[in-house]
């Protein structure tokens, strides 16, 4: 993105001097030495306090840097436990940029526990981000159930479901583990959306919760809007 913007501003630069040698007007067509209008960042296109559907706020990033989990395996010989953890792709995939908000909003649990969860927004080099979705599906395929040990020698049996968003880009998809420990009824349930546009794609994760009355799609909309509104080819 980087590039692409510094190779815009030095072509208007060499457009705006030949157009002053051929006598044509100011240089850019405004006031001699305007600066050029910025280019938007992947950070700009990131869920606002504005953009956030009433009784969501954003949670402070306390990190001095982006948040990313060490790099791990590839997608495709990943472990099924990972379907799920909090950035997904950037840790088995790496992305060529990464930015991430902490999200947090009102009841949707039985219980009365808050909505909590991220967005994350990963840009890839050419054909990376349609190659990483489908290694994501793939796994999906190799994983429709599967079991997670714990040191104290229990375990949970873990189901995964999917489903479409049914937003615009150009594809998306939603997975969804039950997770349910020995003797248990009600299981423990993790949410995760990713929607592709173009080689971006945008990731909404929520936490594990055991009765939920909302998942991802309480928050993806509205996420999928600020991207696109920010990028409006995007699609």
């Amino acid at each position: 993105m980087r590039l692409r913007a510094v190779a815009l501003v030095v072509g208007l630069a060499v457009g705006a001097a030949l157009a002053g040698c051929s006598g044509g007007g100011p240089a850019g067509g405004g006031p001699a030495g305007a600066a050029p209008t910025p280019l938007p960042t992947l950070h700009d296109a990131l869920l606002t306090a504005a953009r956030l559907p009433a009784g969501f706020e954003l949670l402070p990033d306390v990190s001095p840097a982006p948040r990313r989990r060490a790099p791990g395996e590839p997608i495709a010989s990943m472990p099924c436990t990972e379907l799920t953890v909090t950035q997904l792709l950037p840790t088995h995939t790496p992305s060529q940029e990464h930015v991430s908000v902490g999200l947090k909003g009102p009841a949707a649990d039985a219980d009365g526990i808050d909505w909590f969860g991220e967005e994350t927004l990963d840009r890839y080099g050419p054909g990376k981000a349609a190659a990483a979705m489908a290694d994501l599906r793939g796994a999906v395929r190799r994983c429709p159930t599967y079991t997670t040990d714990f040191p104290d020698g229990t375990s949970e049996q873990d189901t995964l479901s999917t489903e479409d968003p049914g937003l615009p880009g150009d594809e998306g998809l939603v997975l969804r583990v039950a997770s349910l420990f020995p003797g248990g009824t009600d299981p423990f349930v993790s949410e995760v959306a990713f929607v592709r546009e173009g080689d971006v794609i945008l990731t909404v994760h929520k936490v594990v919760d055991q009765k939920p009355l909302a998942g991802v799609e309480a928050v993806l909309p509205a996420a999928v809007t600020a991207y696109r509104a920010v990028h409006p080819s995007a699609g």
